[in-house]
């Protein structure tokens, strides 16, 4: 046997070797980079550093938003002038404030301190990252006026440097001036004065003891803890804080420290915002992210110039459809309604109207868009997946439309009519709630709600008991999310977050880094999407119930949906490039007068989906490999048969020649039927006066039926039944 010791030997002599002379270059390197850092630094900033009116105005900006085409459509924070005052004219009432609370050895350090940067390494070493400072009013100024407020050892080390070159050149009085002047005390406003007239109508000279402890208590977080629109209970117990702090250091008596605690601190009168008129929601969200990501002084003063996914021209069209739609039907008791776009293939949200118009005082600010609704029947298409993917069903599966009680709960069809056994895909075309009813029974309801949140629903709670009525709409959703929900539907089952950036600069022009959102939904098998796509865009299947109302210039997908009592009226569409989703209501969820899906929210689906699909690349859905097609046997009266003249957008006899199915559910092939007629015009129930019929998409010798009026459910169990 070989003995392989001397090699070893050798290789661990070797890799000595390497590591004593390494080391060495390496331990030079560290060296030659700790005592260049200072040297870069102060040759980069030492302009700023001669001069007080340099370092605090170097870093004041606003922010702003840009289109997908670059251009600008909104704006925060605009810059403002900041009112400078000298140290005479700040109450000493703040001074001393800030002093307490924010480094008590001000006047004793040297624009550090030892101590609190030995606790700050402590704390951070045990918690494996940036978490705490150690920073003196000094080396805060520096970070606020002169850095980044990125938390890393190389900025703390440049601060560092920096604070003791400030100490240097300036007195304490310059630098507490400074400090004074810089800082962001939230509500947009950047220094004492500009606050002090934000907060209390007043000069910084004339501050109260109760209102400078109270302002140095929003130090820390200004956004969260604003009194103004923020978190005031913690404001207030940050503010006893503040004043603790300054009678433990003899600044005030504990007299003048409770008189303050009890005393009513009185606010001005708050301008309200002045906000762009362009998909102000849109922008709100963008902006709540933004401040949530990088802080709300951060993105102020660093100018940032963020592009978004908002397709403008597309985002003003669908505000005047959603304006004019809701408008028109006012009589029917309508004041409100929201649309979303969105690429499926990206998660890019191209347009979002929150409500239908901003400047509504009684609703406009809320933005319906992330409001929890119940959907209706467009909560369908998600059981009916989830039903084929665990292959419960397939498109051709019959499954009986009959009066039928389940337990104390009695659905209802929406026309009061019945038509035995039935396929699938008659069923989810026309909406017909009975079958559905069976198939949420086969599914189940925890295994309902699985299959939203694998779509990207995150508002149904797997603790809640829905019941069967989960498939009409009983839970509650988010229009964006739902929107969501479809397009991981038109994206061949992969769910895409929502995304609203595509990149941000700063006001240098250098990039900043953002994360693209990380879906946390599994998504659906491809295969079941497709068939539920396949399904959904057959205008011939849906033309039964909804004739041509769905029908666009586009070959898409569309689900409608309206809830008890006419509260909630949806559409929700989509083709392998774009997903629409409307929603047509009021927000303080009282019924509409007899508005459908079909009828309120249908009309602006139609709008934006030819308006926008027709930009796009006509695609059609991609049959994957886990698909076959094949020929299917019934009998007469259990397909819906079409008119032999089909509309342009359907796909022409699929339904009543050939379906799709998951590979081992296909049956074997065998001829059909011969072609049955229509159901005769005089079993369909006459349309209420209240709803116009819909036409058929052709004419037929067989009329197909107009669009009945819907007719709600006796049971007590929500019911949502109107298609």
């Amino acid at each position: 046997m070989e003995d392989f010791r001397p090699q070893v030997s050798s290789q661990v002599q070797r890799l000595k070797f390497l590591i004593k002379h390494y080391a060495k270059a390496i331990i030079i390197f560290l060296v030659v980079v700790f005592f260049l850092i200072p040297v870069i630094t102060y040759l980069w900033f030492v302009r700023d550093l001669g001069d007080k009116n340099s370092i605090m105005n170097r870093n004041n900006s606003g922010v702003q938003l840009l289109d997908d085409k670059g251009e600008v459509f909104f704006t925060f924070y605009s810059p403002k002038e900041i009112t400078f005052v000298p140290l005479s004219d700040i109450s000493v009432n703040i001074q001393e404030a800030v002093v307490a609370a924010e480094d008590k050895d001000f006047y004793e350090n040297r624009g550090f301190s030892p101590r609190g940067i030995g606790r700050a390494f402590v704390n951070n070493i045990t918690s494996a990252a940036i978490k705490e400072g150690g920073s003196t009013i000094t080396q805060q100024l520096v970070k606020t006026a002169l850095l980044s407020s990125h938390r890393n050892f190389l900025r703390k080390y440049q601060e560092l440097i920096l604070a003791l070159d400030i100490e240097r050149r300036y007195s304490k009085e310059d630098i507490l001036e400074m400090y004074l002047n810089t800082i962001y005390f939230g509500e947009g406003e950047f220094g004492i004065e500009n606050a002090a007239q934000k907060y209390f109508g007043k000069k910084a000279k004339d501050l109260n003891l109760a209102e400078s402890s109270m302002l140095v208590a929003i130090l820390p977080a200004p956004s969260a803890l604003s009194p103004i629109s923020g978190d005031a209970d913690r404001a207030k117990q940050r503010q006893e804080m503040v004043l603790s702090q300054m009678e433990e250091q003899g600044y005030i008596t504990e007299k003048e420290k409770d008189a303050a605690v009890a005393a009513t601190i009185r606010y001005a009168p708050q301008k309200e915002e002045e906000v762009n008129t362009i998909a102000p929601h849109f922008a709100l969200m963008v902006r709540d992210y933004l401040i949530e990501e990088f802080g709300e002084e951060k993105i102020t003063r660093n100018g940032y110039k963020v592009k978004t996914t908002l397709n403008r021209e597309w985002q003003e069209y669908a505000q005047t459809t959603v304006l004019n739609r809701v408008n028109a039907l006012a009589r029917n008791k309508v004041t409100n309604g929201a649309a979303i776009v969105q690429d499926p293939k990206t998660g890019e949200i191209k347009v979002l109207v929150g409500s239908k118009e901003w400047s509504n005082d009684d609703f406009g600010k809320f933005n319906i868009a992330v409001a929890n609704r119940q959907p209706g029947s467009s909560f369908k298409p998600i059981i009916y997946s989830r039903a084929i993917e665990d292959k419960d069903i397939t498109a051709a599966s019959l499954i009986d439309d009959k009066a039928t009680s389940f337990g104390n709960y009695k659905p209802n069809n929406y026309d009061k009519k019945f038509r035995g056994p039935v396929t699938v895909r008659r069923s989810l075309a026309n909406s017909l709630n009975i079958p559905s009813v069976k198939i949420m029974e086969q599914v189940g309801v925890k295994n309902g709600v699985d299959q939203a949140e694998k779509m990207g629903i995150t508002t149904l709670d797997k603790k809640t008991d829905y019941g069967l009525p989960l498939v009409l709409g009983a839970g509650e959703v988010k229009l964006i999310e739902l929107t969501g929900a479809y397009a991981t539907l038109a994206n061949k089952g992969e769910h895409k977050a929502p995304k609203f950036i595509l990149e941000i600069k700063d006001k240098k022009g250098e990039d900043v880094d953002v994360d693209d959102p990380k879906s946390e939904a599994d998504g659906i098998d491809e295969g079941a999407a497709f068939i539920i796509s396949s399904i959904l865009s057959d205008a011939n299947a849906r033309a039964e119930v909804f004739g041509s109302a769905l029908n666009t210039s586009r070959n898409a997908a569309v689900k409608t949906g309206t809830t008890e009592n006419f509260r909630d009226a949806w559409t929700m569409g989509y083709t392998p490039s774009v997903v629409v989703g409307v929603w047509v209501g009021n927000n303080d969820n009282t019924p509409m007068d007899n508005i459908a899906g079909s009828l309120g929210a249908a009309p602006i689906f139609t709008a934006l989906m030819n308006r926008i699909s027709g930009e796009l690349p006509n695609e059609s859905f991609s049959q994957p490999g886990s698909v076959v097609q094949k020929q299917i046997c019934l009998e007469p009266g259990q397909i819906f048969n079409p008119s032999p003249n089909p509309s342009p957008s359907a796909s022409p006899g699929l339904s009543a020649l050939k379906e799709f199915f998951l590979k081992g559910t296909e049956p074997k092939e065998c001829e059909l039927p011969s072609p049955t007629p229509s159901p005769s015009p005089s079993a369909s129930p006459s349309p209420s006066p209240t709803e116009q019929p819909q036409p058929s998409p052709s004419p037929s010798p067989s009329p197909i039926p107009p669009s009945p009026s819907p007719i709600l459910s006796p049971s007590p169990l929500p019911s949502p039944l109107t298609p």
